[in-house]
Formats: C-alpha cells, structure tokens, sequence
C-alpha cells in the first residue's frame, strides 16, 4: 500500500494557525511519526486535504512537503499499520456502554437512550478514521445493538398495545389538527418517545381528513380524544397503560391545566412560556415538535424517580 508522508514546519509566531493545523491532521485521522512527520493511506480524500493543508501551511510562513512512499518490506507496513489502531478507543466505547447496563430498570430509560446515541456518533467517528478495522469495531458494533435493544423494550412499553386485533400502533402515521398546543405536542411527544419511536406525525387541519390507516389524536371523534374528565394525553396514559408512570403522570397534569384549566399546577406558567417560545421560534410543525420535545425531556428527567428496590 502506497502512504502519504507530511513533513511540515509550523511557525511557531502564529499559535492559533499552528493550532488549526495539528487538529486537521488529527480530524483527518493523521499519525504522528514523530514531531513534523504525518503519516495517512494515500488515497484521493487525503491527497485532496493535504493538498488544502499544504496550500494553508504556506500562506502562514510555514513549509509543508507532502511525499508518497512505502513500506521496503511486511513486517514495516504491519508496524506503520499498527500506528492507526483505533482498538484502546473502541474498547472505552464498550466499558461505557457495558457501564450503563447497570442502570437499567432504576435510572430513567430515556436518559440511557441518549446517552447510547451519543455512543453510536462517537462510534461512527472513530469508524469513518479507522483504516485497518479489526474484530474490536465488531464487538462494539454488537455492544451498542444490544443496549439499543434492551433500552428499547424498557422505553417503549407500551408498543404491543393495540386499538383492535391485529392492529398494532408502531410504524404508523399519527394525525392531528391544527394549530399546535399543549395537548397535542404532548401527545406527539409522547407517541415518539414512548410508543412508536418511529412515528410519522401528520398535522391536518379542521374538516381535512387524515391520512388513510393513520392513528388519531387530540381532536373529537379521534382514536385518542379529549374526555369530560381527561385531555387527549391523560386519555393516552390511561389506555396505554402509561399512568402507572409518575413521571408522565405529572406531565399530564400540566398539559391538562394548560389545556382545560381547573387546578394548577405550580410549574404551568413555565411551560407554558417555553411553548409559545417555542411557536414563535419554529413556526414549521416539525421543527416546532423538535424544539418543543426537548421541554417534555427535561420536565421528564426532573420528575423520574427509579424505582426503588
């Protein structure tokens, strides 16, 4: 295999250029062969950004050489090779990851999810630098699919319910009306975090119909409807065997408040506020769910008490 070797001399009367350069090198996943010697696989990405970096080094009062070269013989290529070995890094990623199994069934199952999505970025960024994968990308592929998984069927428990035989609400396409508010963004909310992780979420407007075998929500004669007692959330909670949750129990009663009145809960005008914030600020429906979902996570967060043994 042919390498690209940079031999570059830094001004040193320039920090913050030095600087950018030496994170360019590490972004571009360059090793360090010893000080002012960079070594990646020549391939037409990297000559193409050392080309960059060159062009930037000059221009700073620093010189940069980039060669092609090659091993003189196996045993030298398997050592320059093993200068990219991500393994001690991919082995970090599966301790974190194996760390958290220990929180499942007593810290809130939705925080562990984010934090295995962060998990799964930084895996993709040490793959897309990884030039000589080994078994250890494997077993950390396979580390962060089974916490996937089983942080999975503690989040969504509510995913075998069903609105008749045969008839299950995961994978669908949930409807409701115009205009947004605090009923039905908690409820949108509340479907993709807790229900159908992959919920389409469609807004009709009134006398529009909705989009043919989607599941109803927050609006009269939908699947899930407002009641004289309950808004449309409580409504969900309540046959979807959801408000033995206390967290999602006392976001019900804010949204309830917000919506139809009756006894206040201290931490409404609040909330309220960060949702007309939110409307202001992302006028779209989609964008609005994102901005507002992020509300929902953190009042959850505050009101999750794991279960105690």
């Amino acid at each position: 295999m042919a390498w690209l070797v940079t031999i570059a001399h830094l001004p040193t009367e320039d920090p913050a250029a030095r600087m950018r350069v030496l994170r360019t090198l590490e972004a571009l996943g360059a090793a360090v062969m010893h000080e002012g010697a960079y070594l990646l696989p020549d391939n037409a990405a990297n000559r193409q950004a050392l080309d960059a970096l060159a062009e930037y080094i000059a221009k700073t009062a620093g010189t940069a050489h980039i060669l092609q070269a090659a091993a003189a013989s196996p045993a030298q290529q398997q050592a320059l090779e093993r200068l990219f070995d991500r393994s001690a890094r991919y082995e970090a990623l599966i301790k974190t990851v194996e760390s958290l199994r220990v929180g499942f069934g007593q810290t809130d199952p939705s925080a562990i999810s984010r934090v295995l999505g962060k998990q799964r970025r930084e895996l993709e960024a040490i793959a897309a630098l990884d030039f000589f994968p080994t078994e250890t990308r494997d077993r950390a592929q396979r580390a962060l699919t089974v916490a996937d998984q089983e942080v999975h069927k503690l989040l969504y428990a509510a995913q075998s319910a069903t609105l008749g035989p045969g008839e299950s609400l995961l994978r669908r396409v949930w409807a409701t009306r115009r205009p947004p508010w605090a009923d039905r963004l908690a409820c949108a909310w509340l479907i993709r975090r807790f229900v159908d992780p992959e919920a389409q979420i469609a807004w009709v407007d009134k006398g529009q119909e909705a989009p043919a075998g989607s599941v109803s929500f927050a609006f009269e004669g939908a699947h899930f409807a407002a009641t004289d007692a309950r808004v449309a959330y409580e409504e969900m909670l309540a046959r979807l065997d959801l408000a033995k949750n206390a967290a999602l129990a006392k976001i019900g009663a804010i949204v309830h408040f917000l919506e139809a009145g009756g006894e206040a809960v201290p931490e409404s005008a609040g909330v309220q506020t960060l949702l007309q914030g939110a409307l202001r600020r992302a006028p779209r429906e989609e964008d609005l769910l994102g901005e507002v979902e992020k509300t929902f996570d953190l009042l959850y967060e505050a009101y999750y008490e794991p279960a105690k043994r």
